[in-house]
């Protein structure tokens, strides 16, 4: 028991790891907390592939079909159903063995509760009582009857006389009883073959018990040969979580320093996103400007010589409408009429007029001489920078984890090596194949045990062979040597001797009648009662909740399992319990509940993750002060584009002129109604001064005019100004109010590193410790779920149990059922065939006398009266 105990207590290390490391839930400040935008669930943890434990495969298969015998088990098991109904008492059988734990004293029965229980016994043995009763009277009865029997035949009683009577219906009886002793010789041949099968199979599943011997030993050895390997796969394995935890350390840059870049970017990346676009948008100005300077260059230059020409032309038709002709009556009313038209030959859009823009575009120059964009790329390489900050930041720190997990696993190795696990083991195996040949050595025994078992039974069945055998004879000689002419004096040899051996089987019948009932039920007493309070409890796990009964093994013990192995009967471990463990293939740690003797859970709370570990990952601090999202060159550069008057000009101005079109009035419709109006005039040389006028009119807008609005220089510079003018109208509406946004962000940005990173860096510095400790969590999580169930996995021990009920109940006490069962049925047929075979005697043996009629002495009248007695009709008498 020794080494038992040592071996469950100190082969497996390993434990649960279901404890957890207590969540620091509280230690978030209040104003991080208020900020959801900052919260965020840690990553989930990478799961880790740990591979599979070293599977034992055990050979035992604890299972036993009987074939075409177990038909005759179950017809057995309903018989003993009838006999016994009653369910397994389980609690008499407790307060029988509570009540009796000193001995069992006469005295003690006398006692009210001790004759309720043994009235309650009777009650539930009545069944088996009633038949024993019966079985007892056949035993005591049976050869006080054959004496009786035998005693008044010689007296010439009870069949004895040799005399036959003559009736009409003695061929029926014959046949009757002929067909009876038949019937019941078949069914007594049944029986016998019945027993002998059952004899038979005990020697056959004898010979199988080897089988488990030798699975049930090697299973044995297989799981004390594995569990080594097991365990040392589980310590081996706990570098897959070291080595991965190291990986995360290596890359604590981009993994700590990434979650921190991305918990900031929120607030970072979308002010310097600004910032940049507005870079963008001060080279967008510049672009315009120049778009604005050299259109309305273009357009000016056109307006210029148009106006021009349009001047001269109107001086000289004012001039022309000055002549004294004009002063005429009838011609003056026309001359006003084209005077007063005059004003209208003046360009429309007059470009001349518009404010000069060189001044903002000089200062726009001025101010993208500073090259913002790269200082904002400064602002992004900088935060950017974050990953080497915390690397360069946590360098001593990731140094000392990576210290103390080599010592860890150090610690882990020499813990698996203190206990000399493959001594225990070795010794074990050694222990097992010494039992083994100790086992086998008692082989020979067993068969020669077994042969003499054999044919004992065989013996006994011989008994009624023999009967039967005689019953067989019997009738086959007095059937074959039946003659109906005869008389019962003259009946042949061969009906005489099968009579005779009739009656030798009834006479065999009284002899061996009791002895066999007597085994019947002796055998039927024991083995029915192994069946009903031994195999069926066994079967369906019943018996165990008697033996796990809290205090019955000891009065101050509670549980007799953890008392005899630990020491330690409170422990609520019961051999049931530990059974379903081991029937369903889970690990011995488990099944014996060695937790609570050795809880490894709080050494891998020690060990793998402890204190030391913990305050070291938690000291993780990241200063990020350091980080400049934009110099004072680009906040001066933005503040000088808002000052550069780019939104001062008028861009109402400029929209209003290029809406225009080139003239104020169409020159071609102008030119048309001074000829119209001329015609009107009298003819001279007023009249063709005029018609010269409109000429130079259409001849001005066909050459001047007709170009401005269809050539591409003077389109394109029209559209080029329109776009440009509307396009800084939008850019430079609320400059500066967009710059002191933008310069806002970025400060509010910077405060936030400056000053609140420090909760960002603790939150997801936890969710990174978090994320370290999970893969830990992981490599005890898959420790405890080896040990429950592929680490020294308990099936051979459920299959010893197993194999014992199978050998015991199915080899030894079904079989023995199903011989008394067989050779019972014989002893009760025994009696129809006495009865029948005295009968029938009757009709086969040569009798002394017979019968005899004789004729009447009345005439005509022939009657025939029978005389009691009367010797043989030989001719010498």
């Amino acid at each position: 028991m020794l080494w038992i105990r040592w071996l469950v207590l100190l082969l497996y290390w390993g434990a649960t790891s279901g404890e957890q490391q207590p969540e620091e839930r509280g230690s978030v400040p209040a104003e991080v907390r208020a900020d959801s935008r900052r919260q965020r669930s840690p990553p989930p943890v990478e799961p880790l592939d740990f591979g599979f434990v070293p599977a034992a495969v055990y050979d035992t298969h604890a299972y036993y079909e009987p074939g075409a015998v177990g038909l005759l088990f179950h017809i057995v098991h309903a018989f003993l159903y009838v006999v016994q109904p009653h369910s397994f008492p389980k609690d008499l059988i407790v307060k029988v063995i509570q009540q009796n734990m000193g001995g069992i004293k006469i005295e003690e029965w006398r006692k009210p509760e001790n004759v309720v229980l043994l009235l309650q016994w009777l009650y539930y043995e009545a069944g088996f009582l009633i038949c024993a009763a019966i079985g007892v009277v056949f035993l005591v009865l049976t050869p006080i009857i054959g004496m009786c029997f035998c005693v008044c035949r010689c007296c010439e009683n009870c069949g004895g006389e040799m005399h036959q009577r003559q009736r009409k219906n003695v061929d029926c009886q014959r046949g009757f009883y002929t067909a009876s002793l038949i019937a019941t010789s078949i069914f007594i041949i049944l029986g016998v073959l019945i027993a002998y099968a059952a004899n038979h199979n005990v020697s056959t599943q004898i010979k199988s018990t080897r089988r488990f011997i030798n699975t049930n030993m090697r299973d044995l050895r297989t799981f004390a040969n594995n569990t080594p390997a097991q365990i040392e796969y589980l310590t081996s394995q706990y570098t897959t979580a070291k080595n991965k935890v190291l990986s995360e350390l290596d890359n604590i840059g981009p993994l700590l320093g990434g979650r921190i870049h991305s918990q900031l970017e929120k607030e970072v990346v979308p002010s310097l996103d600004t910032a940049l676009r507005m870079a963008g948008a001060m080279r967008e100005t510049k672009e315009a400007l120049e778009n604005v300077s050299s259109s309305l260059e273009v357009l000016q230059d056109g307006t210029a010589k148009l106006k021009a020409s349009l001047s001269e032309e109107r001086s000289s038709l004012s001039n022309t409408l000055s002549d004294p002709a004009c002063t005429n009556g009838a011609v003056s009313h026309t001359c006003n009429s084209i005077r007063s038209t005059l004003s209208q030959l003046v360009v429309n859009a007059d470009f001349s007029r518009l404010p000069d823009v060189s001044n903002a575009l000089a200062n726009v120059n001025t101010v993208l001489r500073t090259d913002l964009s790269n200082i904002v790329q400064k602002g992004y390489s900088s935060f950017n920078d974050t990953p080497r900050l915390v690397k360069e930041q946590t360098k001593n720190i990731v140094s000392g984890v990576k210290t103390m997990l080599d010592k860890i696993g150090t610690e882990i190795n020499n813990f698996a090596k203190m206990f000399p696990v493959e001594a225990s083991l070795a010794n074990f195996t050694i222990f097992l194949n010494n039992g083994q040949k100790n086992i086998e050595s008692y082989y020979p025994q067993v068969d020669q045990i077994d042969f003499y078992r054999w044919i004992g039974c065989v013996a006994i069945l011989c008994m009624v062979v023999l009967v039967i055998a005689f019953n067989i004879l019997g009738l086959l000689c007095g059937t074959c040597g039946y003659d109906k002419q005869a008389t019962p004096t003259t009946r042949g040899c061969l009906s005489n001797t099968g009579g005779n051996l009739l009656m030798a089987g009834v006479g065999f019948s009284f002899i061996f009648a009791w002895m066999l009932m007597a085994m019947v039920t002796a055998l039927f007493v024991v083995g029915g009662n192994v069946e009903k309070l031994l195999c069926e409890p066994l079967a369906n796990r019943q018996l165990f909740s008697i033996i796990d009964t809290p205090f019955l093994v000891h009065p101050a013990k509670k549980n007799f399992l953890p008392g005899m192995l630990f020491q330690n009967p409170n422990i609520d471990l019961t051999l049931g319990s530990m059974y379903r463990e081991c029937h369903e293939n889970n690990g011995l740690y488990h099944a014996l509940q060695l937790e609570t003797m050795f809880n490894i859970n709080s050494f891998l709370n020690r060990t793998v993750y402890n204190k030391d570990l913990a305050k070291v990952l938690e000291g993780v601090q990241v200063d990020l002060q350091d980080i400049s999202l934009l110099e004072q060159a680009g906040r001066d550069n933005l503040i000088n584009f808002a000052n550069s008057g780019v939104g001062q000009i008028d861009f109402d101005v400029y929209l209003a002129e290029v809406i225009k079109g080139v003239t104020v009035v169409d020159l071609l419709s102008f030119s048309a109604d001074l000829e119209a109006q001329t015609d009107n005039l009298p003819r001279g040389a007023l009249e063709n001064a005029l018609k010269g006028h409109a000429s130079s009119i259409r001849q001005i807008h066909r050459e001047q005019v007709v170009p401005m609005e269809q050539a591409m220089k003077y389109v394109k510079a029209r559209s080029t100004l329109s776009q440009s003018i509307r396009q800084l109208q939008r850019m430079s509406s609320d400059l500066p109010v967009k710059v002191t946004n933008i310069l806002s962000a970025i400060d509010a940005a910077e405060y936030l590193i400056t000053h609140n990173a420090s909760h960002v860096v603790k939150q997801e510095t936890k969710g990174y410790v978090e994320s370290l400790v999970g893969y830990f969590k992981q490599y005890t999580e898959w420790v405890r779920n080896s040990l429950t169930a592929e680490v020294a996995q308990c099936k051979p021990i459920s299959n010893i149990v197993d194999s014992m009920e199978i050998v015991a109940c199915s080899f030894i006490i079904d079989s023995v059922n199903t011989f008394w069962f067989g050779l019972g049925g014989c002893c009760i047929l025994l009696i129809p065939s006495i009865i029948f075979s005295v009968k029938l005697a009757k009709f086969y043996r040569r009798m002394d006398t017979e019968d005899v009629f004789e004729d009447s002495p009345y005439p005509d009248t022939l009657t025939r009266f029978p005389r009691d007695s009367a010797p043989p009709s030989y001719s010498d008498w």
